[in-house]
């Protein structure tokens, strides 16, 4: 393992403030109660520490509620048939693209390159088309195709297209209701592979990574698109591929995040940067949401940094990043998930295939070949994995290893592109494959 490194910022941010209310009748609801309670604790930092949820509904946003690929439903399908759960829909049309749908209360956002504009669709949940709208140009070369997949919040939903176009979307009519060049207004530059971030709305602000001079991270007002606050670029560094995640962290809220050479952690509310710690490689190519669990944060770095856990601690000084172990993993379309203090991940260089990691000590707790590198999501006991070969699969972790609970194909072609992270909703898992998404009915009958 190599030695420790340790990345120290000012801490910043402080603890919300409490609004004084009117005098309530005697006969208060225990509820009200409880909620004020709740209220306290986090305004004076009581507030459990961890991810923070989306207050939507569903499936709101990119991986989940949590934006940790993890559901959390029960009564599911323990084993599939031969061919794979039931199909119950597919939708043609889509364009070229990896984005995975979202979806709230009654409604199916998706997003596809088709011709030379990138779309974003709106279904019902039985596949119905219900509005289409643009938000700017598609991407043409390299790997021409849409990235970024949408957010809902308060029935508005927020998109950005391959060139750092933000926009902000009526999510019952697709009206545009304002968008943002963010690489023009924090003077930034498109990378190789193009702009892939998935937006992160936290409360009222919408946060974006443009990696510009002016900015390597932005809040905009999410009801006007107007800068609420920014975080000053580090030395030598460029926006990547990577999505943030939001969490709580020794009572203050905080956005993690991976530039092209940097994992770094800036205060939500004031967007001071309070650590960071050295994620490079030869392609400045950070793509994999990190991952956070007991007070650590894990960075996958293709090529060379590869796989790395930090713990993170606070005092009056500021907050550190210490790294606490390493490891071989890496991935550039796929993200990990930890579930029950194992982290599960697949290599993308070599070797291609997916590894169970102890997350207190990184060591290898489980291997298995039966899947190239891709991307999974977590439900009931159960890895749901989409490979980029196409393979899907149901995967059980046991003591003894992994066991395969069913498989099928999604596509009938020889294919290496299949990087789209799977969903599931209501007992549904939907599955991309470009220009197709196809819904599965996986509920325990």
């Amino acid at each position: 393992m190599r030695s420790p490194r340790v990345a120290r910022r000012d801490k910043g941010g402080s603890a919300q403030a409490i609004q004084s209310s009117a005098q309530r009748p005697v006969g208060i609801t225990l509820l009200l109660l409880f909620g004020i309670l709740a209220s306290l604790a986090d305004a004076t930092g009581g507030a459990q520490d961890g991810l923070i949820a989306s207050p939507e509904p569903d499936w709101p946003q990119w991986r989940g509620p949590r934006r940790d690929g993890i559901c959390d439903e029960k009564g599911l399908l323990p084993q599939w048939p031969q061919d794979g759960p039931p199909r119950l829909w597919t939708i043609d049309g889509l364009g070229k693209g990896w984005s995975s749908p979202i979806i709230v209360r009654d409604r199916l956002y998706i997003t596809g390159d088709v011709g030379e504009d990138l779309v974003i669709f709106a279904f019902t949940l039985d596949g119905t088309p219900v509005w289409r709208t643009t938000n700017g140009a598609y991407w043409k070369n390299p790997y021409p195709g849409g990235r970024a997949c949408c957010a809902f919040s308060e029935g508005r939903l927020y998109n950005m297209n391959a060139h750092g176009r933000v926009a902000c979307l009526d999510a019952a009519s697709g009206k545009e209701l304002w968008a943002v060049d963010i690489l023009e207004r924090f003077e930034g530059k498109n990378i190789t592979w193009a702009m892939s971030e998935c937006l992160l709305v936290d409360g009222p602000h919408v946060i974006v990574t443009p990696g510009g001079k002016k900015a390597l991270v932005a809040a905009l007002d999410k009801r006007t698109g107007e800068t609420v606050w920014t975080t000053p670029s580090l030395e030598d560094d460029v926006v990547s591929h990577c999505s943030p995640i939001l969490l709580r962290y020794a009572g203050h809220r905080q956005i993690i995040n991976c530039s092209s050479a940097h994992g770094f952690g800036v205060d939500a509310d004031t967007g001071r940067m309070l650590w960071s710690v050295p994620v490079t490689n030869r392609y400045g190519t950070n793509v994999s949401t990190p991952v956070y669990g007991s007070g650590r944060v894990f960075f996958m770095t293709p090529y060379d940094s590869l796989g790395r856990q930090y713990r993170l601690t606070a005092d009056g000084a500021g907050v550190d990043a210490t790294l606490i172990w390493d490891t071989f993993i890496d991935a550039v379309t796929g993200c990990a998930i930890l579930v029950d203090n194992v982290l599960y991940a697949a290599g993308y260089t070599k070797p291609k295939w997916w590894f169970g990691f102890d997350w207190d000590t990184g060591q290898t707790k489980y291997e298995m070949k039966d899947f190239t590198t891709g991307a999974a999501i977590y439900a009931d006991g159960r890895l749901y994995i989409l490979d980029e070969q196409g393979n899907v699969g149901l995967v059980k972790p046991t003591a003894n290893g992994p066991e395969i609970a069913g498989r099928f194909r999604l596509t009938s072609e020889h294919v290496r592109d299949a990087w789209a992270h799977p969903v599931l909703l209501d007992g549904r898992l939907y599955l991309r494959y470009h220009d197709t998404l196809s819904c599965y009915d996986v509920t325990q009958r």
